[in-house]
Formats: structure tokens, C-alpha cells, sequence
């Protein structure tokens, strides 16, 4: 029996949390009085300045005379916009997420003899080291597959023969494989989570020769391993949209705080994995979709901005949806006017959204990208609220036939190429560990012996 168990058959467990609550509490008001940054952002919104970097810009407003002036979002990769990227992408008509792999890590866009040699590393390390699947994953099912994911990550360095080691060649061969296999732990963890957990049939395909990444993980996800090339692609965008965010976002900050203190490779991208299932951070499109069938249900006439609206408007109000007065997939802390990776989802999933029998879906998704600002600033008074990413990647995953339990794996697997870059970038040229203060508010008291304790 666990020590929570046995505490919670006793009747304990709620004596220990009023014994807690009762010599515990912190007035959220003295942050503001002592100048504590709460959540590393300054008054205005803005995120504390912690770091240097060369990977990733988010642009996403101008500051003017001190004060946040509303713009067009922006995503930058080593100077170039993700936007030419996947316009590059989709008028060439190929695979790119291995292309932005190699531009982040190495800092510039990959020759095309350089780019063939990556991928056929790339696929050299999708095939997990023997017998890794059945002993660490067959034999340690979870019903999260990314609590599965990050105790894989932490497995494979026991399969290292140098896996402490902090130079750039060791870090970039760590990235490397990490990034090429992780793949392959997720659609692994995710069949043996049916077979285990959801009792039915799982799939374990072998990775296939000359695939891009988004094309195995459709292979080895899919019972048939049939996809088109455009299921594909919309798979690729994603990955793309979805391979950085800047150092500050969370799931980056934690890897590159743990950077900082020395540690090794499989630690960092571990700890990433286990911020970013956050609902706070990488869950967010889960919400979407539940809030999505709220409105569905909700609101008769689809094709009613006005009926929509008011929906909305009651979210805001909590009168509908979940109770939370949120409406999921709207809002960032950088985006001001537009979030650039839903304007791309949007642009470029409608087509297949149509075609798969989503385009109410999507049409209502549409309209609460359109109408979401100003229902936010008539209830709330908030300024500067746009679409995020979130509100369409859930319904472009569902629209691919992807379960909801890899919707957050599927970012963790975009985002660690961006984790990798970071981490190198940390180890290399900032060499000084992370150690920000806090305030200590505790009283004082005398420390009495056992026996006069009452």
C-alpha cells in the first residue's frame, strides 16, 4: 500500500492538508508590493529579459515610447520568416520540418547535399535500440504517453556510451538522435496505451527508408500505414509552425535552466517534455475541441455571426462552455494583432477540411478567430487578444484521424529540435547556471523541544 493510500484509509491525508493550509499562505497582492515579477513577466505584460539567443524571434508587437503597439505576428527562424518557409514549401510541393531541423540547430538553411545526408541520418536513428520497446515501453505502459514519452527520454541514457559529456560534438549527436527517434517513442507509447489501457488492437510498424518525418509518423500510426501526400504536408506544416517559439517560452526556459546547472542531455529534454504536457502550455487545443463541440451543439445556425457571438459571450460570462470563462485558442502573451501560425493552419487546412466533411467545423473555428477579439474586449476589456495557434491544430489533427492522447505529443515531437538549439546554445555560450532569487516571507519562531510540543 503507498503512503498515499494508507494516508488516505486512515482519513490523514485531510488532517495533513489542514495542517499545511493553516502555517501556509502568501497574499498574491505583496508580489505587486515588493516588486516580484510573478510568472517572470513585467507589469505591462511583457516577459523579464533572462537570455540571449540567436534561434527564434516572436514579434508580435512594437514598443513606442515604452509603451506596446499592436502589430502583425511574426515567427522568426535564424532570420527568416517561418512564412517564406512554408510558402516555399507548399510552391516546391515537398517536406521541410527536416529542412527547419537543420536551420535551427546549425543556424542557416542546409545545401541540398547537406539536406539529403541529414535526412538519411535522420532515418538511420528512428529505430529504437534493441529491445528498448519491449523492455521500456511493452513493459511500462502509461495511460499518458507523455509521462511515456519523458521516462523514454530518461531511459535512452542508459543505452549512451558517453551520455554526460558536454561538448558541442556530443550535444549535437545526443539532438540529433534524440529528435530522429523520438517519433517513434510516441506512436510505440501510444499502441501499447490502446492494447493496454483502451483494450484494443495495436500496430508496432517498422520505420520505412526515404520517408520524411510527418510521412513515418502516419506510417507507424496508421493500422494500414496509407496517408495521401496532402495528409502528409498538413502533418508538416504543423511540425514546422510548431518547432520553436523563442527561449522564453516555458517548456524552452525549463530546458535551458536545466542547461545551465550541467546537466545531461536526456535530463534537459526530459524536464521540456514534462513542462510542455501542461495544460497550460501544450495542452491548449484539447480545450479547443471540447469548447468547439460547446458551440456546435450551442448554436443552431452555424452560419450566424451574431448567434456565435452571443455564444461566445456567454463563455466569456461563464453561462456556457466549461464553466471557465475562457475561450480556448484566443490570446498570447506576445501576439498582439495576429498569431502568424493560425493565419497559416487556417490557410492552408481548409482544402482538406472540406474534403474530409470538417467544414463546419472549420467555418465555425473561422468565425470565432474572427469574432473572439471583440467579444473578449466587450466582456473582459481586454486589448490586443488575436487567435492562437491552438484553435485550429486540434481539428487538423482530428481531421488526419489523430487520437487526442498525441495532440501534445505531436507538439513535444515539432518543439524538440527548438529544445536541442536552445540547449546548445546554452551550454556553449552562456556557461552560468540559472539562479534567480525569492523573497523569503516566513516569521520567525523558536525551535521547542519534542516532548514540550502540544
Amino acid at each position: 500500500m503507498s503512503v498515499n493510500q494508507e494516508f488516505e484509509k486512515t482519513g490523514s491525508i485531510a488532517y495533513l492538508c489542514d495542517e499545511y493550509l493553516k502555517n501556509n499562505f502568501i497574499d498574491p497582492e505583496a508580489s505587486e508590493r515588493l516588486g516580484v515579477k510573478r510568472g517572470l513577466r513585467n507589469p505591462d505584460g511583457t516577459g523579464v529579459l533572462a537570455g540571449l539567443t540567436n534561434v527564434c524571434d516572436v514579434v508580435g508587437y512594437d514598443l513606442v515610447d515604452g509603451k506596446r503597439v499592436p502589430t502583425d505576428g511574426k515567427l522568426i527562424y535564424r532570420g527568416i520568416d517561418v512564412e517564406q518557409i512554408v510558402r516555399a514549401a507548399y510552391a516546391e510541393d515537398r517536406f521541410v520540418f527536416e529542412e527547419v531541423i537543420w536551420l535551427l540547430l546549425f543556424g542557416s538553411l542546409p545545401t541540398p547535399h547537406q539536406l539529403a545526408s541529414f535526412k538519411q541520418v535522420l532515418e538511420a536513428h528512428r529505430e529504437l535500440p534493441k529491445d528498448f520497446a519491449e523492455d521500456m515501453i511493452m513493459k511500462a505502459p502509461s495511460p499518458n504517453i507523455m509521462n511515456k514519452m519523458a521516462r523514454s527520454v530518461l531511459a535512452l541514457y542508459s543505452y549512451d556510451d558517453n551520455p554526460e559529456e558536454q561538448s558541442l560534438t556530443n550535444i549535437l549527436s545526443q539532438s540529433i538522435a534524440l529528435i530522429a527517434s523520438l517519433p517513434t517513442i510516441m506512436v510505440n507509447a501510444y499502441q501499447i496505451k490502446r492494447r493496454v489501457y483502451d483494450r484494443q488492437s495495436m500496430y508496432l510498424h517498422l520505420p520505412q527508408p526515404g520517408q520524411s518525418t510527418a510521412e513515418h509518423i502516419l506510417s507507424t500510426y496508421r493500422a494500414d500505414q496509407k496517408f495521401t501526400k496532402e495528409e502528409a504536408k498538413l502533418l508538416d506544416l504543423c511540425l514546422v509552425l510548431h518547432a520553436d517559439h523563442g527561449g522564453g517560452n516555458n517548456s524552452t526556459f525549463a530546458c535551458r535552466v536545466l542547461s545551465s546547472s550541467g546537466t545531461d542531455t536526456y535530463s534537459a529534454i526530459s524536464a521540456a517534455i514534462g513542462s510542455l504536457k501542461g495544460p497550460k502550455h501544450g495542452g491548449a487545443n484539447h480545450k479547443v475541441m471540447e469548447m468547439l463541440g460547446y458551440i456546435m451543439e450551442g448554436v443552431k445556425d452555424h452560419s450566424d455571426d451574431a448567434e456565435i457571438a452571443a455564444f461566445l459571450r456567454r463563455i466569456l460570462r461563464k453561462e456556457a462552455g466549461d464553466g471557465s470563462g475562457l475561450i480556448y485558442g484566443m490570446g498570447h502573451a506576445v501576439y498582439t494583432k495576429s498569431d502568424p501560425r493560425a493565419v497559416i493552419l487556417r490557410r492552408n487546412a481548409e482544402h482538406l477540411a472540406v474534403e474530409k466533411g470538417f467544414e463546419d467545423e472549420f467555418r465555425v473555428l473561422c468565425a470565432v478567430e474572427r469574432l473572439g477579439p471583440d467579444a473578449v474586449r466587450e466582456v473582459k476589456g481586454t486589448k490586443d487578444v488575436c487567435a492562437n495557434v491552438d484553435l485550429f491544430s486540434g481539428l487538423i489533427y482530428r481531421m488526419l484521424g489523430i487520437s487526442e492522447d498525441l495532440f501534445t505529443p505531436l507538439f513535444a515531437i515539432s518543439r524538440i529540435p527548438g529544445w536541442c538549439a536552445h540547449r546548445v546554445e546554452e551550454v556553449v555560450f552562456a556557461n552560468r547556471i540559472m539562479r534567480p532569487a525569492y523573497k523569503y516571507l516566513g516569521h520567525e519562531q523558536e525551535y521547542i523541544p519534542l516532548e514540550e510540543r502540544g
